[in-house]
Order: structure tokens, then sequence, then C-alpha cells
């Protein structure tokens, strides 16, 4: 992929963002966003990831958007998917997480956990910092259902 991609103005109504599915043996790293109503999926859990910046390659976007909420890139990052509406393209790229959620830094967000294909099934999971059960964002948790059903994932339900 090159380092730009023309895929928006700054007059679109479309937001184009790139999220990743981080797998730690058979869990998936998610954050919990801050629960304030104006920002996007408030208080519900999704996946890392954010907004490209305009011309922004997606595989480039989906690695700054890591290294500033949690600190850490995968050093391989693969795509999986693109998913739109209208309202949002969302680029998907899954890789592995080698380190422990000690070793991450939550610069963005409520919380952070690793959660089963059981709990994403569910579509809910036990925050200790909220102290409550939160849902996951539905688009957040088909695309992992997606990604658990394709060939992609070491697990299959």
């Amino acid at each position: 992929m090159s380092n730009q991609i023309n895929l928006s103005t700054p007059e679109s109504t479309i937001r184009l963002v790139a999220i990743a599915i981080l797998q730690y043996q058979d869990k998936f790293l998610m954050q919990l966003r801050d629960d304030i109503p104006m920002i996007v999926h408030p208080g519900v859990w999704t996946m890392f990831g954010g907004h490209l910046e305009i011309g922004e390659n997606p595989e480039v976007g989906v690695r700054r958007e890591l290294k500033e909420e949690i600190g850490y890139v995968p050093d391989r990052i693969n795509f999986f998917h693109s998913y739109s509406d209208n309202h949002v393209v969302r680029h998907v790229f899954h890789g592995r997480l080698e380190v422990g959620l000690d070793r991450l830094e939550l610069n963005e967000g409520w919380d952070m956990d690793l959660l089963s294909a059981e709990e994403i099934t569910r579509g809910e999971h036990y925050s200790a910092r909220a102290l409550q059960s939160r849902p996951l964002a539905h688009s957040h948790r088909q695309i992992v259902l997606d990604f658990l059903s394709s060939s992609k994932s070491r697990i299959n339900m």
C-alpha cells in the first residue's frame, strides 16, 4: 500500500476510519469508550482505531491510532475487510497483541480489556473501572464475529 490514498475531502459527510482487531491468545483487545454523549459510541466497547486524516493510507492511519491510543503497534498488521454504510467506511485490520495489558497505556477511553469470543457473542462485558457490564457497539461486535468465522482467525466458533 502507498502512504497516500485519496478517499475523502474536508466537505465529505462520510467518515473514514481504520480500526484493529488485536488478538491475544484466544481473546480480543477492546476499548470502553468514554461515556460522553457527543462522541461516537459513548460508553460502549469498541476496537481501537480512529479517523483517518485527509489522504491518509488506512494502514498508516491504524498504526498511528494504535500508537496514540495504547502506545503499542504490532510488528505485522494485515488487512481484513472494509465495511461501509451511509455514514462511515471502516477499514479493518488484524494483528497479534504480543504483550499483556500491563504493558499497554490507555491514553484514550474509559477502560480496556481482553474479551473472549463468548463475551463478544453475548454482546456485553464487565468493566472494572465502570463497575458494570457495558454493551459492545453493534457494528464492532459484528466485525469481530465476521473475523471469528473467517479463515483469518486462529479461533473459529
